[in-house]
């Protein structure tokens, strides 16, 4: 055997890669003349060492699970859906109308048929690049990067033109009704003695975005749809002699693909911001890639790539707040752990596996 053990691959090159991309970051931080591991307490401390901390950075990872889980069927499927930016635009927009014009008695009924909407939505967004991969051999990359600019521009024309409210400035919709605000985490989980996650937009989408990686996975590895993505992803010409379409499963994966894209806005629309407004994902479709290819597209490691993406984003936000170090420099971080644990894999792979088979000849 030439390869190195599953649990090394799965778990010991994304952490060494996330070690090197540590250490140059904090060679960032030394050049612009501030502290390291001052900088890397005041993230701790910021995203992980109090309730509210860690409310933003759960926010901001459900945001991720849902785009890392799109991106990642995708990759099963040997497709690079690059649209969830667009898709999670769409999905917002689903919601919006759900819960504008749908008089919900309950905001458990209202979760439910805004996630059917939000996942209609984005389904629906994703279909066109699908079924042009699959019919004309047209480029998925090429084709959801375009409908990105056209799901922001349709965005932008329908809360300008269609859903602002009478008399209003800003291009966001009306305010939703209160039967539909989502519990927060300090509504679920705070007391008058313990004051828990106050101020912090995470609610109970988090549940299900959990939910959506145990689906993820009993889908993928449990049913038979799942085996045939997996099978046209691994080989095409092999699925084709096995009898899988090509066209339905390239349509299906990307279906769900943009489904799951969707449902985020589920999280920023409805659970955050209570309406919608321009620029809810905040770039969470492309943050998704880098969770997808950290996570090896398995939904236990893009959960734990999502976190570790909430707890960049929370952390950057409190070095940009109590420090002179810029908000970008998170982008810096963030896009050096993106290109160790994608584009330099191998950099951390093939070093680790003659080590690991130079020790299995000793021990042999």
């Amino acid at each position: 055997m030439d390869k190195m053990p599953a649990w090394a691959d799965a778990v010991l090159v994304p952490l060494i890669s996330i070690l090197l991309a540590a250490i140059l970051s904090a060679l960032v931080i030394l050049a612009i003349g501030e502290n390291p591991v001052e900088a890397f307490k005041l993230m701790v401390d910021g995203a992980l060492m109090r309730s509210t901390g860690w409310g933003y950075t759960l926010y901001y990872t459900t945001n991720f699970i849902f785009t890392g889980l799109c991106v990642a069927v995708a990759f099963h499927a040997k497709m690079f859906n690059i649209g969830g930016e667009g898709q999670a635009m769409v999905g917002g927009l689903g919601v919006a109308l759900a819960c504008l014009f749908i008089p919900f008695p309950h905001w458990s009924v209202a979760l439910l048929v805004a996630t059917l909407a939000a996942a209609a939505f984005g389904a629906a967004w994703a279909f066109i690049p699908a079924w042009l991969q699959a019919k004309r051999g047209s480029h998925i990359v090429i084709t959801t990067i375009m409908f990105n600019f056209i799901a922001a521009a349709l965005l932008n024309y329908v809360l300008v033109n269609i859903l602002r409210p009478v008399g209003a400035m800003e291009p966001a919709t009306a305010n939703f009704p209160a039967a539909t605000s989502l519990p927060t985490f300090q509504d679920l989980f705070a007391t008058p003695e313990n004051p828990l996650f106050r101020g912090s937009p995470a609610n109970v989408s988090f549940f299900l975005a959990v939910v959506a990686c145990i689906a993820f996975w009993y889908l993928i590895w449990r049913t038979k749809l799942g085996y045939e993505i997996r099978a046209f992803g691994h080989s095409e010409s092999a699925a084709r002699y096995a009898g899988i379409s090509p066209v339905r499963i390239t349509v299906i994966s990307m279906l769900i693909s943009g489904g799951l894209a969707g449902m985020m806005a589920l999280n920023t629309t409805m659970g955050e911001a209570e309406r919608l407004v321009l620029n809810a994902t905040e770039g969470a479709g492309f943050i998704g890639i880098a969770v997808a290819l950290m996570g090896r597209s398995h939904p236990v490691g893009v959960f734990l790539a999502a976190l570790l993406f909430g707890f960049l984003y929370q952390g950057g936000a409190e070095l940009a707040l109590w420090t002179s170090i810029p908000r970008e420099l998170i982008t810096v971080i963030q896009a050096l752990v993106i290109l160790f644990t994608g584009a330099l894999d191998n950099m951390v792979r093939m070093p680790l596996e003659k080590l690991f088979v130079s020790l299995r000849r000793r021990s042999s």
